[in-house]
């Protein structure tokens, strides 16, 4: 209960018949509108992959998934997924997919060590992304331009909702502003990575902070990122690491910063050694995706994840994401938020 955040004087723009509606609508356009951008066809994707093979995304390291026997395979591992950042590279290889384009896939996961609050729940919905991309297009400058296509397509979307829906106002800059976690850290030394993150969203309205996973001058990580999907490592063009970040934006209704995706350019095989050495886990080489990668049997590429409910729950100014999905809540968050007007389904 200590993570709920009550907003002041909180009204509901849309009751529930609408924002279902809005779901559908947002949901719909958004997803035409980033697989026509980024030229990504819509492949199927798994809830559940063996354990042992590498294959799910560890996050930070330390979230467990999600595990069960399979009765018919000797009752083997099979884990949730966290997220689909390793199978999507994988796939890109199984169908063949050339330079400049891609795949997305609506991702559905289980995190049963997420914190729940405002936007954290044990259900994760995620448009995940991934392109193959050229040696040359390894770059800041790439990434870029590719973080600014993604948010024009967000910023299409909050276009149609405020023309559906008069009574939502929009809100999103035009333009989104680039930061690498070490000039964040520079600018607010003083400050923790969240408070740092608050102080640049509210100033700029949309912010993507470049360089997440690796150790910052004062000897911490801005944020965990696994060691074997998002290169953090690599040194760029401007002398910083990272070739990765995340998007996030200021939102008014809870007067916080909102992450809305993690995204980057792909491990190759020498940034992959790198951060395996760098995080402890060499052992890892082992494992068949990792193994792929080393061989050089799946192409470089960039990829992300989008969230669903957080996209809709930002577009139709909701404070809680527990009014766009149905999850599991505690009943005191349940009862403050139904008191305040947040009605969770």
């Amino acid at each position: 209960m200590s993570q709920l955040i009550k907003p002041m004087n909180y009204r509901q723009l849309l009751d529930m018949k609408q924002t279902e509606q809005g779901i559908k609508l947002i949901k719909e356009f958004f997803q035409q509108n980033i697989s026509t951008e980024l030229r990504l066809r819509r492949v199927t994707a798994p809830l559940f992959v063996l354990k042992g093979l590498g294959i799910n995304d560890d996050l930070n390291g330390v979230e467990r998934a999600v595990t069960f026997p399979i009765k018919d395979l000797g009752d083997a591992q099979a884990e949730v997924v966290h997220s689909l950042a390793k199978w999507k590279r994988l796939s890109l290889a199984e169908y063949n997919i050339e330079p400049g384009y891609g795949i997305y896939t609506d991702m559905n996961a289980i995190r049963a060590d997420e914190e729940l609050d405002n936007l954290h729940s044990l259900y994760v919905d995620q448009w995940d992304w991934e392109a193959v991309i050229t040696r040359e297009q390894r770059t800041v400058d790439f990434l870029k331009n590719v973080v600014r296509r993604i948010y024009a397509a967000i910023r299409r979307t909050e276009y149609l909702t405020c023309e559906t829906y008069p009574q939502i106002k929009p809100f999103l800059p035009e333009d989104i502003t680039f930061i690498h976690s070490e000039e964040l850290l520079q600018m607010y030394p003083d400050k923790n990575a969240k408070e740092r993150e608050d102080a640049i969203c509210k100033k700029y309205g949309a912010v993507f902070i470049i360089g997440i996973g690796g150790k910052l001058s004062n000897g911490e990580k801005h944020d965990g990122r696994a060691p074997d999907y998002d290169d953090w490592s690599t040194v760029a063009e401007d002398g910083r690491q990272g070739l990765n970040g995340d998007i996030l934006i200021w939102y008014p209704v809870l007067q916080r910063s909102f992450e809305l995706s993690s995204m980057g350019i792909r491990v190759d095989k020498d940034s992959l050694l790198r951060q395996l050495k760098i995080e402890g886990k060499e052992e890892r080489k082992q494992l068949y995706f990792h193994k792929r990668l080393l061989d050089g049997s799946l192409p470089l590429s960039i990829g992300g994840g989008i969230g669903q409910s957080r996209l809709c729950m930002v577009l139709l100014q909701k404070g809680h994401i527990g009014e766009i999905q149905a999850s599991i809540w505690p009943d005191d968050m349940r009862e403050e938020c139904r008191k305040i007007g947040m009605n969770l389904i």
